[in-house]
């Protein structure tokens, strides 16, 4: 159709569109911002507001306070452990002090008699006995440490347990407020698809055409992009579901809209030759004709072969003679290209001329 339009008009289709793009960036602006603003109708849930709020805090009390209790317990034991170290040192400082005495001690009589021998066994006793309170102080810190670290235990594993089931009951109610936000959208978008369809339907060769097409694009782009992405899958099955739903309508639509061609096509077909090419829109007819084919059935024909000036498949006149020249001339031009004189002062046919 480009090369039956004038060439200023070309340009101005072509501004007219860039105006159907840009009114259709603002739409879908405009519609990306409200549809971005709709999950915001929905509070926004979090775990806590699943948990038992108090036995929740009581646990992370209890894991806080077995924290701090193992710290405690740890830094104690270090101590204790430092303790018994420096009493195991003592004690075997002592003890081979007390071995190399006796190796070198002359015995002038029993070692009961000796007070030396004894004080230094009593000493050796009381290191020893050190180093027992020593041991027992550092089994006492990590036995604490051990329970401190069992009773956090216990409160993670039940904190745990709590979050997950909360985190269940969550994601359950987080599928919910997505299928409520995307019925937002179907809401918001399904209308405009509607009107969209109306709108290609009846005005989009009108007047305001450029309006009308900037909405289909932006109707488009709103229910392709913002929403079919949002589709709830539940495993994929609503989405191929919908897919095959969606490809089965528009198919039927398509089969139906053939069908309908066909029909309209066969009864034009049966119409009166002169009827037919008066019932073709100008432009309509040359911009078939400059693609090769027979603008009353749309079938391929040879236009430049001379001999050929009916379409041999419906019959349709696509050359005749001027009235006043007798040139050949192309059937829906409206004026002669030899003389310049308009068809509608007569154009013979050329089976007249020929009989």
């Amino acid at each position: 159709m480009g090369k039956a339009l004038r060439l200023s008009e070309k340009w101005f289709r072509r501004g007219l569109w860039l105006v159907a793009i840009v009114f259709a960036g603002f739409l879908t602006g405009l519609g990306g911002t409200l549809v971005g603003d709709l999950p915001k109708v929905e509070q926004r849930l979090t775990l806590d507001d699943f948990l038992d709020r108090a036995a929740a805090d009581r646990l992370r009390a209890d894991i806080k306070a077995g924290e701090r209790a193992q710290r405690e317990a740890q830094s104690a034991l270090e101590q204790a452990r430092l303790k018994l170290q420096v009493a195991r040192a003592d004690a075997g400082t002592a003890r081979e002090t007390f071995g190399n005495w006796l190796a070198t001690r002359r015995a002038t009589q029993l070692a009961e008699q000796d007070p030396e021998l004894l004080a230094r066994t009593r000493q050796l006793d009381e290191l020893k006995q050190v180093e027992r309170t020593a041991q027992s102080a550092v089994e006492q810190q990590e036995q604490a440490a051990l329970d401190a670290r069992q009773r956090q235990e216990r409160a993670r594993l039940t904190l745990s347990e709590m979050q997950h089931d909360a985190g269940q009951r969550l994601a359950a109610e987080q599928r919910k407020v997505e299928l409520r936000v995307f019925l937002y959208r179907l809401a918001l978008t399904l209308p405009l698809l509607v009107v969209a369809g109306w709108l290609f339907r009846h005005k989009r060769k009108g007047t305001y055409w450029p309006f009308v097409w900037g909405f289909i694009l932006f109707a488009l782009f709103t229910f392709f992009v913002e929403l079919v992405p949002y589709l709830p899958s539940y495993g994929g099955y609503v989405r191929y579901a919908v897919g095959i739903v969606i490809t089965v309508l528009a198919g039927r639509q398509a089969i139906l809209a053939l069908e309908r061609y066909l029909q309209r096509q066969k009864a034009a077909e049966q119409k009166p030759d002169a009827e037919r090419r008066e019932e073709l829109p100008y432009d309509t007819a040359l911009a078939r004709l400059s693609k090769g084919v027979c603008p009353g059935c749309e079938r391929p024909v040879d236009l430049k072969n001379e001999k050929i000036d009916f379409c041999p498949h419906c019959g349709i006149g696509l050359f005749d003679r001027c009235g006043h020249c007798a040139t050949r001339k192309n059937a829906f031009a409206r004026f002669c290209h030899a003389c310049g004189t308009g068809a509608a002062r007569g154009s013979a046919p050329l089976a007249a001329e020929g009989a």
